[in-house]
């Protein structure tokens, strides 16, 4: 595993930026006050973003690295061009740190788990002035986060939307641990 470099660092936080906002700062910061406080840092592995203890990174520079497969909270992938695709697997950093929030009523999950977006008709509740193209996460009516997606309105534009008018398009969701398990979790 490797540090990112500084194109790197700069691309995933401008992606993580979109569901976080300023609490961005809290993926980084010490866990503790104390002198020898550890935090979490970010390191590559085969073009995947692992979230992961400082300490326990320091502990895997003993593996060689063909040999180590994971370690921490895989958050992405680095495509060939240069951008960053978050997985499923950032859900629970997501949903700790999300500013903006959507919850589906119960009609609307399954067909959001199987890969659809989520039309107004679905759509429970919503974080207040939302704007548009913003990363939200998804939620269930009693608070299970579900996935994570981009708003297509903002909360203003989507109540005047008709109930079949789409008002997050879905990024990533719960069902793709059963989808595609094959590839998911895959070393190429």
């Amino acid at each position: 595993m490797r540090p990112l470099t500084e194109s790197e660092t700069q691309t995933l936080f401008a992606k993580l930026a979109n569901y976080t906002g300023t609490s961005l700062k809290n993926l980084i910061a010490p866990l503790d006050n104390g002198p020898n406080a550890d935090r979490y840092v970010f390191r590559i592995q085969q073009s995947r973003c692992y979230y992961v203890r400082l300490s326990l990174s320091n502990l895997a520079t003993s593996i060689a690295r063909d040999k180590l497969l994971s370690l921490g909270t895989c958050l992405g992938k680095f495509t060939k061009s240069g951008k960053f695709r978050l997985h499923i697997t950032a859900l629970p950093i997501l949903a700790e740190h999300a500013r903006y929030k959507v919850w589906v009523k119960a009609n609307g999950e399954m067909p959001f788990l199987y890969g659809g977006h989520i039309v107004k008709a679905h759509v429970g509740r919503w974080s207040d002035d939302c704007p548009e193209h913003q990363g939200v996460v998804v939620y269930s009516m009693n608070d299970t986060p579900l996935g994570f997606g981009v708003t297509a309105r903002s909360t203003q534009e989507a109540r005047r939307l008709d109930p079949t008018g789409i008002t997050c398009f879905r990024q990533a969701d719960c069902g793709e641990y059963l989808r595609d398990e094959d590839s998911l979790f895959a070393t190429s």
